[in-house]
């Protein structure tokens, strides 16, 4: 039974024992052996001098790449970044003006790689992306929003408020000449008589009109218990569920602000 070799080593030392063992030649041996004359005096001239470990195949990366930055650039980039912290692109013509020869680009990659650059946002993965939830029943949630800054006069503004419900698609509009918490409570009295349907939940963003958690939990003597805000107290009156999107992410409003966008191409604009 012939057991065969387990890998490279162990089958060119069965090329070559015979050789070495004088049992033949190397002419006698091309014979046989698939492999040209000048491997086989490769390889019998590497274990005569290192051993089996000389049958091993070896990288043939290059120890040095001939046109790397020298050391003493390297180190000169790095010093001028820590003494005066600025930038790839001013280190660039600072070096440049000492007489190094050097390309921002290299520069700006010896910065990274010692970890010297800023790390911006990187995008979310698309598990993480809000992901809106479907509704069917008509009140089950509604949004509402602000949008402000529609110039109707020289001196005039005008302010809509606006809610829209998510399973129905039915919204109400209604415009004031100021934006307080006066004008939001009115707002949803307004909204809660021109509905046929129970409004189970209300979703709004952390403008201080609806909410006082960016503003006045901070400030509470009891922040465990703060105060209500004038129109959480209107929603629980009503038996209303007063939800609050996340700060700086308005996508989870998307309804009211898709409105929001419709109206200012197809009336304002």
């Amino acid at each position: 039974m012939k057991i065969m070799p387990n890998n490279e080593v162990e089958e060119r030392l069965r090329w070559i024992s015979p050789i070495l063992k004088g049992e033949a030649t190397i002419e006698d041996a091309l014979k046989f052996i698939p492999f040209s004359e000048r491997t086989i005096k490769y390889w019998l001239a590497n274990y005569r001098k290192y051993g089996v470990s000389g049958l091993k195949d070896k990288s043939r990366v290059p120890r040095s790449c001939p046109w790397t930055t020298p050391q003493e650039t390297k180190d000169k980039v790095l010093e001028l970044r820590n003494n005066f912290h600025i930038g790839g692109k001013k280190i660039f013509w600072k070096i440049e003006k000492l007489g190094y020869d050097i390309k921002e680009r290299t520069v700006n990659k010896i910065l990274k790689k010692a970890g010297l650059v800023r790390r911006y946002r990187t995008r979310r993965k698309p598990d993480e992306i809000y992901k809106p939830v479907k509704y069917a029943v008509p009140g089950e949630m509604g949004e509402v929003d602000v949008k402000y800054g529609v110039k109707l006069s020289e001196n005039r503004w005008f302010y809509q408020f606006t809610a829209k419900d998510k399973a129905s698609c039915w919204r109400l509009l209604c415009g004031f000449e100021s934006m307080d918490n006066f004008h939001s409570l009115k707002f949803l009295d307004i909204l809660i008589k021109r509905t046929n349907f129970q409004i189970q939940n209300i979703k709004t963003d952390n403008g201080s009109i609806f909410t006082n958690r960016a503003t006045g939990y901070s400030k509470s003597t009891d922040p465990q218990n703060p105060k209500y805000h004038a129109f959480d107290l209107r929603c629980i009156a009503n038996d209303i569920s007063h939800f609050l999107i996340d700060p700086g992410k308005p996508q989870q409003q998307g309804a009211v602000e898709n409105s929001h966008s419709l109206d200012q191409r197809i009336f304002y604009d």
